[in-house]
C-alpha cells in the first residue's frame, strides 16, 4: 500500500515538473513569438510580420491566425478613392493585447462594384462615406491579400523602449497634430509617436514604402 502511495507521489511529481517546463510562470513557452518588433524582410520586397506576409497572406489567413473574423467595412473618401478594411478589436498575440486594422489588396475597379451594391452607406463627419458590404462581396475580400497593417497596442509604449526594441529611425516626420512619424523604410514600419495618444504601427511591403507610406506624409 505504502508503495503504491510513493509511486503515486512519484508520478504526480514528474507530471508536476513536466507542466512547470512546458509552462513556466503558468504560461505555455512561446514557440513562434509574433511580436510587433520582429519583421522578417524577403528577397521579393516583401515583409512578414505577426505570421502574415504582406501582399500575399490573406485576410482568410488574418482571420485564422486571429481565430477572430474581424469587422468588414469599404469607405470611399472625399475625393471618391475606394478602401476596404478589416478591423479586429482586442486581439492577443505572444501575449500582448492590441487591435489590428487590415486593408484588402483590390484595386478601385474590383470595388466600385462592391460600394454600388453595398446594403447601407452613411457619411461620416470627415466627409467620408461608410458602406456595409453584401455578404459575397465580403467573401471576396476574405481571400484578398493583406496590402498593409495597423497595430494599435493597448499599452501606450514610451520613445526609449520603442528605440530599444525597433532601433533608431532612418527619419524623423513630425505632423502638425503633435504626432511624430518614425520611419523604417527597409522593414516597411511607420511608427506614429504621440505622447497624447496610443502609438500607431503601419507596416508594409519595403518594396511599397516610398509610395504608400513617405509619400502621403509629405502631402500631409
Amino acid at each position: 500500500m505504502e508503495r503504491k502511495i510513493a509511486l503515486s507521489i512519484l508520478a504526480l511529481t514528474l507530471l508536476a515538473i513536466g507542466i512547470a517546463i512546458i509552462m513556466p510562470g503558468g504560461r505555455q513557452v512561446d514557440t513562434d513569438p509574433k511580436l510587433p518588433w520582429l519583421i522578417g524582410v524577403n528577397a521579393d520586397g516583401s515583409s512578414t510580420v505577426f505570421g502574415l506576409t504582406l501582399g500575399k497572406s490573406s485576410v482568410a489567413d488574418a482571420r485564422k491566425l486571429l481565430e477572430e473574423e474581424g469587422e468588414v467595412t469599404l469607405f470611399m473618401d472625399p475625393d471618391g478613392g475606394l478602401t476596404i478594411e478589416v478591423y479586429f478589436q482586442r486581439v492577443v498575440l505572444s501575449g500582448l493585447k492590441a487591435d489590428m486594422v487590415m486593408t484588402a489588396d483590390l484595386t478601385q475597379q474590383e470595388m466600385q462594384p462592391m460600394f454600388d451594391r453595398g446594403t447601407r452607406i452613411s457619411k461620416l463627419g470627415s466627409g467620408e462615406r461608410k458602406v456595409t458590404l453584401r455578404p459575397e462581396d465580403i467573401d471576396a475580400v476574405v481571400a484578398a491579400p493583406i496590402r498593409h497593417l495597423t497595430y494599435l497596442p493597448v499599452a501606450n509604449l514610451d520613445s526609449d523602449l520603442i528605440e530599444s526594441r525597433f532601433g533608431t529611425p532612418a527619419q524623423r516626420i513630425a505632423e502638425k497634430s503633435g504626432a511624430t512619424h518614425w520611419l523604417y523604410p527597409e522593414q516597411g514600419l511607420d511608427i506614429a509617436v504621440d505622447p497624447e495618444r496610443r502609438e500607431v504601427f503601419q507596416y508594409v511591403a519595403p518594396k511599397d514604402f516610398e509610395r504608400l507610406v513617405v509619400e502621403r506624409l509629405r502631402e500631409e
